[in-house]
């Protein structure tokens, strides 16, 4: 549990109610951890619910209690929606989930997925097929980041309407980038991978996973020249020299700007990373180039079983890109993200579900 910004996080017994009617009790098999969680942890960025509180919001488990009504759930192994609506609003029934009113993230609205277990409502379960995910290899706490690091960067490449004929620019290669490469290749696009980072694995993992091109920009004197070396690659492959989609995944005000300097026209810019400091842009550009930007908050649970298909299917790795830690290990494991110290994404696994 986290009991304030920067203090060591410690085990704290768990009550183990019975579901009400439509909830479920999921023994978690593992939880991601996302950078959202550093900044609640390091940044001192609020959560709805008052402290001490289970961070986390990328979970995989198997149900082991169902309340009325949901009972059809008992057993199975599940990935927990990382943004749950309620399902029954105006808003849910016009397939706007996303933007629901009263909806629930663990780890911030209520007790998240570093803990053994963890109560949640049916709503948006998405049912992990295990023979599938045995056949590819996979564990069920590796596909914990489903939740939210492959759905995320999916329902945006979903709403920006990538496909076959798509040349996709994702900026920054790390975490939600990473798969963001994957999912736009997955989809049928060419994609251009923007970094500044110079680890030689890193950028070999990007290429072998769907980058056809990677820019470096240290590499650069500026946008200008970038930008002209995707038309370039554009030109070359047989691709629009209009409607680029780019994904800014950094979550970082330089990546952000580079999104809108890399703006073509027709463009759409795909707003995946998240910062909480503010830039200064030129949005003038979007009427210029008449194109536009998509805000992409969490993923509808409808979405979920497409995302999940790509990566039993084996067109998105994901064993590859992910590391399983003890929960115990959780405050040194932060520590090491926070440094930059892993080149996988962390999933905390509870002892009992590494055996």
């Amino acid at each position: 549990m986290m009991a304030g910004p920067d203090q060591p996080m410690v085990k704290v017994p768990m009550d183990l109610r019975a579901p009400e009617a439509g909830e479920v009790l999921v023994e978690i098999a593992g939880c991601g951890v996302c950078h959202t969680d550093l900044d609640y942890f390091y940044n001192g960025v609020p959560t709805k619910h008052p402290l001490p509180l289970a961070l986390g919001h990328e979970i995989s488990g198997r149900v082991v209690g169902a309340g009325a009504g949901v009972e059809s759930w008992m057993g199975k192994a599940v990935i927990i929606p990382a943004v749950i609506p309620c399902g029954a609003c105006d808003l849910c029934r016009r397939g706007k989930q996303t933007i629901c009113r009263s909806q629930k993230m663990p780890g911030y609205d209520i007790q998240g997925g570093f803990a053994t277990h963890i109560m949640v409502p049916s709503t948006g379960l998405c049912e992990v097929d295990e023979d599938r995910l045995d056949a590819v290899g996979l564990t069920l706490p590796e596909v914990s980041v489903i939740a939210d690091a492959v759905t995320t960067p999916y329902q945006a490449a979903i709403q920006a309407g990538i496909g076959t004929d798509s040349l996709v620019i994702v900026i920054g290669i790390g975490g939600l980038g990473g798969y963001s490469v994957q999912v736009a290749a997955a989809l049928g696009a060419k994609v251009v991978a923007i970094t500044s980072k110079t680890d030689p694995g890193m950028i070999a993992d990007i290429k072998s996973s769907g980058a056809s091109l990677v820019l470096n920009l240290k590499d650069f004197p500026g946008m200008r020249e970038v930008k002209k070396e995707i038309g370039a690659f554009a030109k070359a492959e047989g691709l629009r020299s209009t409607e680029w989609i780019i994904m800014e995944c950094s979550g970082s005000i330089q990546g952000q700007q580079n999104a809108f300097d890399l703006m073509v026209h027709g463009s759409t810019i795909c707003v995946v990373g998240y910062i909480m400091k503010t830039g200064e842009f030129r949005l003038s550009n979007l009427m210029a180039y008449h194109a536009r930007a998509l805000g992409n908050w969490g993923c509808s649970p409808d979405l979920y079983p497409g995302a999940l298909d790509l990566v039993l299917s084996g067109r998105i790795d994901v064993k590859n890109f992910v590391e399983c830690r003890p929960l115990d290990s959780i405050n040194e494991t932060f520590v090491a993200v926070h440094d930059h110290k892993l080149s996988r994404r962390a999933v905390m696994v509870p002892v009992r579900a590494l055996v």
